[in-house]
């Protein structure tokens, strides 16, 4: 039996991309074996190319599969492989490179190189790419949440960013198509869709008359669909209509991770950012109108070129007042080939970093003050496994439908039910919780 490994680097989107590969290679009878442990007939190695470190640690990992087996076949996908083709084909011992599209033709040109071992290009210009690329995951590893991508790319050419070019622009997956999978992955057990893209709230940029909305109260029909969760969205794409869903809708979880990036209008519009710090502050207010206690994480890029103390403090005032849940804190780092990475006022490193450490600290505080919120409350979780760290010592932990990671007492067999538990103590990265009791039995094991 073939056999192949995967390395994948980078976003949620990449890992989604790796599972959807690996259901080809499954149909065509191989079997995956761990990259570190085993050698492999085919190594495909899935790449980032969000950073200079992601194209650095890409290359690192491809040459250590070369070195794993030198007469394997090392392919190589994803975002770095879109950009730098060349660069990665200069590797000897690299045999196929392949983009962020065309996955479906990995095997053909897998069978081809076998034949005649020639290394194989096969990148094409994905800006011209209009055309979602399906491929079905029907089965996650981590049992409890499944993903479901419905967009690729990016419109948006924010100056850090390189992800446009290595994604394309933004392309929505056919809603038929996202509806008969979601009933596909509640058949398998699923409780909750975590839905993912590049772009995700960009959802029907691309189609007439159907959007993001649509597609929500579309999902929020399926059947045994327990939650609905949104991996990323603009605020500037959570319009009325949408704004309805989340009142309304029974599946919507109340959290939404939400991008800031700064809170200063001049670096806003120096990241090409379409918002200002007063729409954006409005809406977070309309969000909580429409969802009280709703979770709102958030990403902060700290530094960027020409960010002076006084746009620093802006930010830092702005979040607090915002209250978010929890925020992702990134010092700002030069992308070659991005506009920002020209800017004259690159900001000091240990500037940069004394800022991302008070940032961090806000974070910490915002996330403490937001859990104690719920201590004496009764919240439903869905427990992913055991406690890490705490194997074999009866604690499970889960996250809540706002994103609240719960510990407790349980057995193994709740893994993947939902379960009602009460908040005792709040913490910073978990809080305690005892169980209520177990709300159903899991599909999954009544259907096998």
């Amino acid at each position: 039996m073939p056999s192949v490994a995967f390395y994948t680097l980078g976003c949620k989107v990449n890992f989604y991309d790796t599972e959807a590969i690996w259901q080809l290679f499954k149909n065509e009878g191989y079997d995956q074996v761990d990259f570190d442990e085993q050698t492999a007939d085919v190594y495909l190695i899935n790449t980032c190319t969000v950073t200079n470190t992601g194209d650095k640690k890409s290359r690192q990992i491809i040459r250590r599969a070369i070195r794993r087996n030198p007469d394997a076949i090392v392919a190589v996908t994803g975002c770095y492989a879109q950009t730098s083709p060349a660069e990665i084909l200069d590797i000897p011992g690299v045999d196929l490179v392949i983009g962020t599209q065309d996955r479906d033709k990995i095997l053909p040109y897998v069978n081809e190189i076998q034949e005649s071992r020639q290394p194989v290009n096969a990148v094409r210009n994905i800006m011209k790419t209009r055309v979602f690329e399906e491929m079905d995951v029907p089965d996650f590893a981590d049992r409890t949440r499944a993903f479901l991508k419905i967009q690729d790319g990016c419109n948006n050419f924010c100056t850090f960013c390189i992800i446009p070019w290595s994604r394309g622009l933004s392309r929505s997956r056919e809603a038929n198509s996202i509806i008969q999978q979601a009933h596909q992955l509640v058949h398998a057990g699923y409780k909750e869709i975590v839905l993912t893209g590049i772009h995700t709230g960009g959802y029907g940029d691309d189609m007439e008359n159907y959007d993001l909305t649509d597609l929500l109260w579309d999902l929020d029909k399926v059947e045994g669909l327990e939650r609905i969760r949104i991996s990323s969205i603009e605020a500037s794409q959570i319009d009325d209509r949408m704004l309805d869903v989340i009142k309304r809708s029974d599946k919507l979880v109340r959290h939404f991770h939400i991008p800031l990036q700064a809170g200063d209008d001049t670096v806003l519009k120096r990241m090409r950012r379409k918002y200002t710090t007063e729409e954006f502050y409005n809406k977070m207010l309309r969000i909580r109108e429409a969802m009280p206690d709703v979770a709102i994480t958030t990403d902060v890029i700290v530094g960027f070129p020409g960010e002076t103390d006084e746009m620093f403090r802006n930010g830092y005032e702005l979040m607090k007042k915002i209250g978010f849940s929890e925020m992702h804190v990134f010092p700002y780092s030069k992308r070659t080939g991005t506009p920002a990475a020209r800017m004259e006022d690159q900001v000091d490193e240990e500037v940069k970093n004394a800022r991302v450490h008070e940032l961090i600290e806000l974070s910490e505080q915002m996330q403490l003050a937001y859990a104690k919120q719920f201590v004496g409350q009764v919240l439903d979780v869905i427990p992913e496994g055991e406690a890490k760290g705490r194997e074999g010592s009866g604690k499970l932990h889960g996250y809540s439908d706002n994103y609240i990671q719960l510990v407790f007492d349980g057995s193994l067999d709740m893994v993947g039910k939902v379960c009602r538990v009460k908040v005792t103590e709040a913490g910073v990265n978990e809080s305690q919780a005892t169980l209520v009791r177990v709300l159903e039995e899991n599909l999954k094991s009544a259907a096998m």
